[in-house]
């Protein structure tokens, strides 16, 4: 809140009182600007003392108004430019654009083939270890072998060491498995909590508020790099309900934060730095999910990422087509594919008495997604009050030691979550061999009641998994629930076909028992992607994410279905998805692009009254340096309406005014210099004040406060507004802020700054 009641009354400043009564509203114009660009004012200022751009600070959102206005100023100098000096100034700027890009997407593509490779090693490491070479994964120890051949050069830990009994055997396998959990996991918050606190998490969330606008360049670090990468093979390899998905995309963006550094146009301007990191962030996706497409279509949907411009979309594309292509050759996975859990043997043609259970599992997939949303919200505000934030080492520690002890009783949940899933995926194949016995005709009830129990595990899990300080996303543990809950459905149907196979219902089967009907494979990609969907709330990109992900080209209607009834179901809950939630948990100043409908409030409703604000007098007899020195210091509001009188002159950035007072008393120690906002035409001749209008906001919108209020979200939404000011008759009445407008899009959610009272 603008507040100044608490502020020393300097003599040039005090809040201004509201002087406009309701009678005095004319019919004037609903949209005003400040003009105050007087070309006279310029005489009176040193370009050396005001004319230098000022950095952004950390928390605050940029302008973008003259970050846009800034680059086509760029791009017009340019194209100015004559003869052979301009043509290689034009080939330079499009080089440095490609430079970025194609390095972000070779970094992002090395890195997640490397963090493949290391947690597929690290995980295996936890069983066992290969006879021949220590730093051999099981699939590259067991290599050459025909399916279902006994491979001997891999030995489990109890193996190795020689202990025979029974007993002893699984003792042993079960401590290493647990201690080497914990070491994983422990090391990954110790690297996170020391070196890099923003490493934590899925970094999404920061992503969406940074592509808005806002500044946090500290989560976009070399050093966020280095220990995301490193922490999060840590964190994935220790057994924890989390996946690599969502921290990829803030790696490559981090990648490309790096790379744009380097070069001065993006180093400068923020608005194109960010459309280098909208690129970066689909590149992210394309790595994590083999999916460039859906990489593309995930800025477009949910990160909101490419600001109607056709040029960022297209370097979008190419950075994820890019960052798959080095994925495939250095195929880590040595299958030579870039899809990473390939369907075979499903049906290519589905019956329609399917929809029945594709259309249950998609209703309890947007229910059980809404209930982990609720239940990660009510973890991470209970973790924020309780002794556990003190405590964050300790609280990852504990919580692996629990989940290693619970996950190695249940089969499903001992393996590695990417594993599980491509087996859940998997129809049964004699040539393949039997995972667990899911193919086993007479353990479908037992298998049922295990993928069940798995999948609820994985929920407590997963709620409180996501948010602690670790590395962590929610993509693969929600796909691996989905798919428990989904392959125990086409288990329940395919063992009703066989037990009834003349029931009326399978009537459209093929009549020869020997060919399958029922495919249970498919049936966990659908509870895959409704589970997906519900937490999400994601829908075009989730359906080209998932088949591009499992090659089930022939089946994309029933995933659009389950994707759409999830969605429904989910928002009959709450409309707002698990990113968004941590977005609103953290107070970031982002802005849902979803309509706003009021209920007949005005701007009013929202609008800080002038009398509340910290305003800025300048009766014309100046103010000196000093004074504002101690105003800047004194206040953290990112700007302030200066007034003569009752007339209303403009608004100051606090950043800009404070940057200006440096250089000043830089040029000379003197604090009582007197400073003055009027335009140059009302200065008294020979005053010798320092005149300050060309710090005032070149473009201030103002409006009048009884505008509708969805009129003013509106503009916020689509105008990337920082603040408007409101005005009857050249006299202010009052301030909206980005931050105003947050607060009352998401003032319904009881989480809302849950949060934001402390920061890492």
């Amino acid at each position: 809140m603008w507040d100044g009641s608490s502020s020393a009354h300097l003599p040039w400043y005090h809040p201004q009182k509201d002087s406009v009564p309701d009678a005095h509203v004319r019919d004037a114009e609903a949209y005003e600007f400040v003009e105050h660009a007087d070309s006279e004012a310029r005489t009176f200022l040193s370009p050396r003392s005001l004319g230098k751009r000022v950095a952004y600070e950390e928390g605050s959102t940029i302008d973008w108004m003259r970050e846009e206005a800034t680059e086509r100023e760029r791009t017009r100098v340019l194209h100015s430019q004559r003869g052979l000096r301009g043509l290689l100034a034009l080939v330079k700027n499009s080089v440095g654009i490609w430079f970025v890009i194609i390095l972000t997407a070779l970094g992002i593509g090395v890195t997640g083939a490397w963090l493949d490779v290391l947690v597929k090693w690290l995980g295996d490491l936890k069983e066992g270890r290969c006879t021949y070479g220590f730093f051999y994964n099981q699939v590259a120890c067991c290599s050459g072998l025909d399916p279902g051949e006994l491979c001997n050069e891999w030995q489990s830990w109890s193996e190795y060491l020689g202990v025979h009994s029974i007993f002893g055997q699984s003792l042993l396998q079960a401590a290493i498995y647990i201690a080497l959990s914990i070491a994983f996991a422990g090391s990954s918050a110790v690297l996170v909590k020391s070196y890099a606190p923003y490493a934590f998490h899925t970094g999404i969330p920061e992503i969406k508020a940074i592509l808005s606008g806002y500044v946090l360049d500290a989560s976009l670090s070399p050093w966020v790099l280095l220990i995301k990468t490193v922490g999060l093979a840590l964190a994935v390899a220790s057994g924890l309900s989390l996946g690599k998905e969502g921290p990829l995309v803030h790696v490559a963006c981090c990648w490309s934060y790096l790379l744009s550094r380097l070069l001065r146009q993006h180093k400068q301007n923020e608005a194109r730095k960010r459309k280098l990191l909208a690129a970066a962030a689909a590149a992210g996706v394309s790595v994590a999910f083999g999916s460039p497409l859906g990489g593309v279509l995930f800025g477009l949907e949910e990160l909101d990422a490419f600001f109607d411009d056709g040029d960022v979309m297209w370097r979008g594309f190419v950075t994820s087509v890019v960052a798959a292509v080095s994925l495939q050759y250095i195929d880590p996975f040595g299958t030579s594919k870039l899809v990473l859990f390939q369907v075979s043997g499903s049906e290519t043609t589905w019956r329609a008495f399917e929809l029945l259970p594709w259309i249950f599992l998609s209703i309890v997939g947007g229910i059980l997604g809404t209930l982990l949303i609720k239940l990660n919200t009510a973890a991470a505000v209970y973790r924020r009050h309780s002794a556990l934030y003190e405590w964050p080492i300790v609280e990852v520690v504990g919580f692996t030691a629990i989940t290693a002890a619970i996950s190695y009783l249940v089969v499903f949940l001992r393996v590695q979550s990417s594993e599980l899933v491509a087996n859940l995926f998997q129809e049964c194949d004699p040539s393949r061999g039997d995972y667990h016995g899911l193919c086993n005709p007479t353990a479908i009830w037992a298998n049922v009641f295990l993928l069940v129990l798995a999948a609820l595990t994985k929920i407590g899990f997963t709620a409180w998994t996501f948010g602690m300080m670790v590395p962590a996303g929610i993509f693969l543990p929600t796909i691996a629930i989905g798919a428990c809950l989904g392959r125990a459905v086409g288990l329940v149907m395919q063992g009703w076909h066989r037990a009834y196979p003349t029931a009326w219902i399978f009537s459209s089967c093929p009549p020869d028992p020997t060919l399958r009907c029922i495919s249970p494979g498919f049936y966990a990609i659908i509870g895959a992607s409704a589970m997906l969907g519900g937490v999400t709330r994601m829908t075009i990109s989730l359906v080209v994410i998932m088949f591009e992900l499992t090659g089930a080209l022939s089946h994309v209607l029933p995933l659009m279905i389950s994707v759409m009834v999830s969605k429904w179901v989910a928002d009959a809950f709450g409309i707002d998805g698990i990113y968004t939630t941590w977005i609103a948990m953290r107070q970031y100043p982002w802005l849902p692009a979803r309509e706003f409908r009021d209920k007949g409030q005005t701007a009013a409703h929202v609008m800080k009254a002038a009398h509340n604000l910290v305003v800025i007098h300048d009766d014309g007899e100046g103010c000196t340096i000093k004074e504002l020195d101690e105003l800047v210091k004194r206040h953290k509001f990112h700007g302030f309406p200066v007034v003569h009188g009752e007339q209303l002159l403009g608004f100051v950035l606090r950043d800009n005014l404070r940057a200006s007072i440096a250089t000043l008393l830089a040029e000379d120690p003197s604090v009582n210099r007197k400073c003055t906002f009027l335009p140059p035409g009302r200065v008294p001749e020979g005053s010798g004040m320092i005149n300050l209008t060309p710090l005032l906001e070149e473009a201030v919108l103002q409006l009048r406060k009884d505008v509708p209020l969805e009129l003013v979200v509106s503009m916020f939404q689509k105008l990337n507004l920082r603040h408007i000011l409101f005005s009857q008759g050249g006299k202010l009445t009052g301030l909206v802020t980005k931050t105003d407008i947050v607060w009352l899009l998401t003032a319904q959610a009881s989480h809302a700054g849950a949060l934001a009272e402390k920061h890492i």
